[in-house]
């Protein structure tokens, strides 16, 4: 059988969980003897055609603003209509036009994220769209992926239990040995000094209530906030406003090598965020063995189970850091928390689970 990856900047990944989960997938499925081309934009330098086996088709995206990715993936579609027995889609951003695999014979398969729709950065018309995409990619799709159950659920009870839905999460590494602690010195930072947040600055991440409530708390140490905080947004201005000499904007961090170290040194991890599904840093913290302060939602759970502290409302945050504060076995968890990932959302059992889905799709021909 021969795969298709499309709908990421490419790979290596050097942006987004979408291009971290390509690149261990195809590498991992390639491992077990799978055909596997990963689309990627072509880039001003020479491109290399092969990634560790993995085939590399490189496409140019056009710069037309919000339409850029949707044209991106419309022209990858185009390109791998052909060649392929399975075009597996990541985002539905282009569903209007998932079906143009389907028409040349392809089976399209089509990764769902999280509830794009329910972001409060996009104007009415766009979460119009994106609910229109979503149905075009529910309706085109031979397969559609959850990364969540909470997910699938959804997909469910809103499309009939006759969609060909399977739950397939992300997976992380798990982190034993300590990242070089120098990696952090240049930023001020001391381990276990600092709380940490890695995400985009949006209200449905729950930045603003973290604040608040670490706002609140009578903690010496620092809050740490990765994420663009150079975007001119309403949020973000809000968010910069802060007076608090405890808490810190260290804007976007890419390297995978410095965001490891942030996490694996923070005190305690997070996460607030609310409309994804199993999201890849609730994964990576875990794999560090971070005690972690989680928005409480059925994702979160789902994830991280009896390995968080949960929150609502900021002001419940200063109650669960007071008393991490106090607590000489808080680290107790962290090797309760690894062992969650390896059970749970290891890369190998993800490349299984895609192994035989792969073998089946070949079986039904």
């Amino acid at each position: 059988m021969k795969v298709a990856i499309l709908g990421t900047n490419g790979i290596p990944a050097r942006y987004g969980g979408f291009e971290t989960f390509a690149e261990e997938l195809s590498v991992g499925l390639v491992r077990e003897g799978v055909d596997v081309t990963v689309f990627c934009v072509t880039g001003r330098n020479a491109q290399p055609d092969n990634y560790k086996g993995v085939r590399l088709e490189h496409v140019p995206s056009p710069r037309l603003g919000p339409l850029t990715t949707i044209l991106y993936d419309l022209r990858c579609m185009w390109q791998a209509r052909r060649n392929f027995d399975i075009v597996y889609m990541l985002g539905y951003g282009a569903g209007p036009f998932f079906w143009i695999p389907r028409v040349f014979g392809r089976q399209f398969w089509v990764n769902m994220d999280g509830l794009e729709w329910k972001r409060s950065k996009w104007p009415w018309y766009g979460k119009l769209y994106l609910r229109i995409s979503e149905w075009f990619a529910v309706r085109s799709a031979s397969l559609v992926v959850a990364d969540a159950e909470g997910i699938r659920d959804y997909i469910v009870a809103k499309y009939g239990e006759d969609v060909n839905c399977h739950t397939i999460p992300y997976g992380a590494k798990v982190i034993e040995s300590p990242p070089d602690v120098n990696l952090i010195r240049p930023y001020g930072l001391k381990p276990s000094d600092y709380y940490l947040v890695v995400c985009r600055l949006e209200p449905e991440n729950h930045v603003k209530e973290i604040i608040g409530g670490f706002r609140d708390s009578g903690t010496k140490r620092n809050l740490v906030i990765i994420g663009d905080s150079r975007k001119d947004t309403p949020y973000v201005r809000e968010l910069s406003r802060t007076t608090d000499d405890r808490i810190r904007f260290l804007g976007a961090v890419y390297d995978r090598e410095l965001l490891e170290a942030f996490r694996y040194h923070a005190f305690a991890y997070f996460h607030g965020h609310s409309v994804g599904g199993t999201n890849p840093s609730l994964l990576e913290a875990l794999g560090c063995g971070n005690v972690v302060i989680a928005h409480d939602n059925l994702f979160n759970r789902e994830v991280a189970a009896d390995c968080a502290f949960y929150f609502s409302k900021a002001p419940e945050i200063p109650g669960i850091i007071e008393s991490l504060e106090i607590d000489a076995n808080r680290h107790s968890g962290a090797q309760k928390a690894r062992d969650r990932i390896r059970r749970e959302y290891t890369w190998d059992n993800v490349t299984l689970a895609y192994q035989g889905l792969i073998q089946d799709a070949g079986n039904r021909g």
